[in-house]
């Protein structure tokens, strides 16, 4: 990499590099969001020769997702061959500038800013300590000029208006137009390199993200590809075709898409792989992944049946299978595939497999999906799941644990049906996003078990949770007793034994729902469930 050059620019010279296309704000960067009180600070600290701060730009070759206009102002595109300067620090400063120079409005919040208004005090001299640039004309009959005219209007124009301030005006152009703005160029860095440096200059702002990087660094305007966008429309594309969203996993995050796409073009997963992914193959790979993924999805939802992806116990997941359908061409998976796709599915899910180490554990699983393509059985020695009617009678609740999770997916499998007629119970994205959501319903209510003196962590049982529909916990259930409220769902649901069933409560008697008592239903309803787990983790293969 080249050493950073210092160069000294003057104020056209700076603002000649936007007109042409050459100098560009990278979308990375944060939207115009200087007032018109702040840029005429600015320009009155460079008329009075103050020291406004260093601009930091990228030259590169590189090809950026970038701001298309300022305001109401149209900016050039790149000259065709020509580098591109990025702004990676200074932003606000040089778009403030520019503002002012091409009279830009910009609409923020609903209120237009006109900073064509943004003006001089003419009756002031420029050496005074008070500010002589206003955000707008003073309404007094103070003389003044616009700094839009200042530097646009023409000889003759100041002459005729301004004859009796021609002097002050010369100096002030003098010193707009003549001042040296401190700029460091740094030329050909890659573009992790250059974000980095972006990141570390913006140290009061957010560190860039993995997917705002990449989103920069494989934008590509000939072939139309914007992986911002490409991701926003694979979420929801208003009915244009199908998305995340029509299939309930609009919550997968940007970050897993990522790794989908390195898990198919490199087997690995890691910050720094994905950061060497080559733009053209990234590119060209989008629609495969892109079908995999919705392959994935199905799949998940099918044979699964975990219907919305707030239940998945990690986003995580989503890559192997993704990996597995690309691999796969999309054809649905063998009856041994399929089982072994599930028992992958489980051991991961219960194990805490990804917790920690997500990076190295997806490339050995990666490697685990190419056995199941070949149908064999994948290895987890030293690495099997044992759970016992402990861990699931004494774990408590959370919407975002993933032990908790997976066990939600067990009870979704079900299918569970409505208390009151045994309809399907629908569950959503956002009803599900933490513990209180009305979808999770403690069978033996809290308020209840804590008037027969059982702590909150006994109530709080993750075996003592069914998925019920917002309506009928908030307004039928409440805080009755099981033997209460369930004698009121007997009489108006008459296939009340097979909706119960579909919550792994197989005999209201035998779980001890008609005497309330709550050690045996937890106990039963942790067998049942267990029973549930060990199909899944050990399947006949034979």
């Amino acid at each position: 990499m080249l050493q950073p050059q210092n160069v000294q620019k003057k104020y056209y010279h700076l603002f000649t590099d936007i007109d042409t296309g050459r100098m560009k704000i990278p979308k990375f960067q944060r939207d115009f969001v200087w007032t018109n009180v702040q840029t005429a600070k600015l320009i009155d600290s460079i008329i009075k020769g103050f020291p406004v701060g260093t601009f930091i730009l990228w030259k590169t070759r590189e090809r950026l997702r970038h701001f298309r206009n300022i305001g109401n102002v149209a900016l050039h595109d790149i000259p065709r061959g020509a580098a591109a300067l990025y702004v990676l620090d200074g932003q606000q400063r040089i778009t403030s500038l520019y503002a002012v120079r091409k009279g830009v409005r910009v609409t923020k919040k609903g209120q237009e800013i006109d900073y064509k208004r943004i003006s001089i005090n003419l009756a002031l001299d420029p050496d005074e300590d008070e500010e002589i640039v206003t955000p707008d004309p003073p309404e007094d009959g103070t003389p003044y000029m616009s700094v839009h005219k200042l530097l646009n209007g023409s000889i003759d124009e100041l002459a005729s208006e301004y004859r009796e301030h021609l002097r002050k005006i010369s100096t002030y152009q003098r010193r707009l137009t003549g001042y040296d703005f401190s700029t460091i160029v740094i030329e050909d860095y890659p573009i992790d390199v250059a974000c980095e440096v972006f990141t570390r200059i913006n140290t009061g702002g957010t560190e860039l993200t993995l997917f705002e990087i990449m989103v920069a660094k494989t934008y590509d305007e000939e072939r139309d590809f914007d992986l911002a966008k490409k991701y926003d429309w694979l979420v929801n594309n208003k009915g244009a075709e199908k998305d995340l969203e029509d299939v309930g996993f609009d919550t997968v995050p940007a970050s897993t898409v990522l790794q989908c796409i390195a898990a198919h073009l490199d087997g690995r997963v890691r910050r720094k792989d994905i950061l060497k992914l080559d733009k053209l193959r990234f590119i060209n790979c989008w629609p495969d992944v892109k079908s995999g993924i919705f392959n994935a999805v199905d799949y998940i939802r099918s044979q699964l049946r975990i219907p919305v992806s707030r239940l998945l116990p990690y986003n995580a997941l989503l890559v192997p299978f993704t990996y597995f359908f690309i691999r796969n061409d999309g054809r649905s998976p063998s009856t041994r595939q399929n089982k072994l796709l599930v028992q992958y599915f489980w051991w991961a899910s219960l194990s805490h497999r990804f917790i920690s180490g997500v990076e190295s554990k997806l490339a050995q699983d990666l490697e685990r999906m190419d056995h199941i393509l070949n149908d064999q059985v994948p290895s987890y020695q030293g690495e099997g799941v044992e759970v016992t009617i402990q861990n699931l009678t004494e774990t408590w609740f959370s919407a975002g644990d993933a032990f908790c999770r997976a066990i939600l997916c067990i009870y979704a499998y079900q299918q569970p049906k409505s208390f009151a007629d045994n309809g399907l119970v629908i569950l959503g994205n956002d009803w599900l996003k933490v513990a209180r959501s009305k979808n999770y319903h403690h069978f033996f209510p809290k308020k209840h078990l804590s008037e027969a003196g059982l702590t909150d962590r006994q109530a709080n049982s993750v075996m003592n949770i069914t998925l019920v529909s917002a309506e009928l916990n908030k307004r039928r259930i409440r805080a009755k007793a099981p033997s209460v409220y369930m004698n009121e769902f007997q009489t108006v649901n008459g296939d009340l034994s097979a909706t119960m069933r579909s919550h792994l409560i197989d005999d209201l008697n035998a779980f001890g729902v008609w005497t309330d008592d709550y050690p045996t239903f937890i106990e039963k309803r942790g067998q049942r469930v267990l029973e549930e787990i060990e199909k899944r983790l050990h399947p006949d293969l034979t």
